[in-house]
């Protein structure tokens, strides 16, 4: 007859049970260790942008929820180096390789806000109420102080009192556009960040 000690009895005891209940919970460990893996971003989608910090327009993708998995948080979950971009080939410098904290900052502003003067206080607004606000203020400004022509009697066109600053991140396509645009508003007082 085997001596089994207490200690060996509930080892075996408790193994044969562990492995009858996990049995019967469908686990069977040839095909759990046969699966592969699933890459965290197959079911994500890819959004190609440009990083935002400096002037030099590195392209970056960012990878999104998706899938419509009802307890996955929306929002971007990761942030890579665009291989395919000419600016940088896929490589980030540490600033656009934080950018997921940017991106998901509570401190983040993603609306339009506004502060009278005189006023502590910011107050926000809608999207069409501050682009009708700019748009206001602007063609205020430039019917105020346009000049068709100077003190000599001669033609200029232009407009002295606003300027534009353009973004450097952008193609050179909405460059052209915004050059173009700055120019047939009379503006002289145009620059690009890249520049800065």
């Amino acid at each position: 007859m085997v001596q089994v000690s207490r200690r060996q009895f509930m080892q075996v005891t408790g193994s044969s049970l562990a492995a009858s209940s996990l049995a019967v919970l469908g686990f069977s460990p040839s095909t759990a260790l046969a699966e592969v893996r699933q890459f965290k971003l197959t079911a994500a989608t890819v959004t190609r942008q440009t990083c935002t910090y400096c002037s030099v327009g590195c392209g970056i993708l960012m990878y999104a929820h998706s899938d419509g998995v009802r307890n996955a948080k929306l929002g971007i979950m990761h942030v890579e180096g665009d291989p395919d971009h000419p600016v940088n080939r896929g490589t980030l410098c540490p600033k656009g390789a934080s950018l997921m904290d940017f991106v998901n900052s509570p401190n983040r502003l993603k609306f339009p806000e506004y502060r009278a003067p005189g006023s502590s206080e910011w107050k926000r607004m809608g999207w069409d109420e501050a682009l009708d606000r700019i748009a206001r203020l602007l063609k205020d400004d430039r019917d105020a102080n346009f000049e068709a022509q100077n003190a000599a009697g001669q033609t200029v066109n232009r407009w002295l009192s606003t300027g534009m600053l353009a973004a450097s991140a952008s193609s050179n396509e909405a460059g052209y556009i915004t050059h173009k645009v700055a120019r047939s508003w009379g503006l002289l007082a145009l620059d690009n960040q890249a520049r800065v």
